[in-house]
């Protein structure tokens, strides 16, 4: 079987500003149809990464390709191929929804019944139909990242970049964005990559990247990024968690760290240690949660710090 070009294949990408090193050596490949997350704080290299793969900033170091086109090289050739969702919107609030699409059509080349068809096709499958007329402004936050994202594919594109999509979102309206965007991937083959912080996006990528202070530490499947973690985990809220800590490690054996002013312990059989630690320390601990590993979990895990 011949090798198939990756959607994206991103190599040794670096990136400076000034004095401070925003990416670091990132490298990694999405395969086609595809949907990848980037999970990562404020200032870890999400945005930054972002903005290189959608043309927006050239990469001090490396280079990024999509569909086998240099986004240093041949970024008019990128731009053809991509469909971008910003993390703010680009919509001109004062216009309709037909007409904002209307004119990113015209971008692209696409007029009279063609570009009409699309529209009405694009805005039919992502539940805004009945809004066409209606100005922007009028939508809801919902209804807005719906017709930003039948703006991103109204040209067909066969790659997608979304900065942090559901941003301002409530839980609803997130878990019914993600619905379309896995609508998108089934019906369209399109390839999706997305920047966020919200562990229910990440939960939902086939693949996630865990970026922290430029450097992608981590980038597989949530099931196995989850499974490295081998045990559950158990979190003490306590008055001197740091006291508490070394006195964990001389009673049990087991390496307990303090996170965010919380003690963290994992370890297999979470709930019997539960039992053991608050019969310990019942006079010391305010409260104990215990648990299989999450996202937010294994970034603690790999940086020491928590995500949010």
């Amino acid at each position: 079987m011949p090798e198939t070009t990756p959607a994206i294949d991103v190599q040794h990408l670096g990136h400076a500003y000034a004095q401070r090193r925003a990416l670091a050596d990132v490298t990694f490949t999405v395969n086609s149809g595809e949907i990848v997350g980037l999970l990562g704080p404020n200032g870890g290299g999400k945005t930054t990464l972002f903005r290189i793969l959608a043309t927006l900033l050239r990469p001090s170091e490396g280079d990024a390709r999509i569909l086998g086109r240099s986004v240093i090289a041949d970024p008019d050739g990128v731009r053809r191929a991509l469909g971008v969702v910003f993390q703010r919107p680009s919509l001109d609030l004062k216009l309709t929804v037909r007409e904002n699409l209307t004119h990113h059509g015209h971008l692209y080349g696409l007029s009279g019944g063609e570009l009409k068809r699309r529209c009405d096709a694009m805005m039919a499958a992502l539940g805004i139909a009945d809004r066409a007329g209606d100005r922007v402004e009028s939508l809801s936050g919902g209804l807005q990242r719906r017709a930003e994202l039948a703006k991103g594919l109204l040209h067909r594109p066969s790659v997608l970049l979304l900065d942090e999509p559901n941003t301002g979102l409530d839980p609803n309206a997130r878990r019914e964005f993600l619905n379309h965007l896995e609508t998108r991937r089934q019906n369209d083959g399109v390839t999706i990559l997305l920047t966020t912080h919200f562990m229910e996006e990440a939960e939902r990528c086939d693949r996630v990247g865990i970026l922290h202070e430029g450097k992608l530490v981590a980038f597989d499947k949530p099931t196995r990024l989850k499974s490295s973690i081998g045990g559950d985990v158990v979190v003490i809220e306590c008055r001197e968690p740091d006291s508490m800590a070394a006195q964990i490690r001389k009673n049990f054996s087991i390496d307990a760290t303090v996170v965010n002013g919380s003690l963290r312990i994992e370890t297999p059989g979470g709930h019997r240690f539960v039992s053991q630690v608050v019969e310990t320390f019942r006079d010391e601990i305010t409260s104990v949660t215990w648990g299989q590993p999450t996202l937010d979990d294994v970034f603690v895990h790999l940086t020491g710090r928590r995500l949010a």
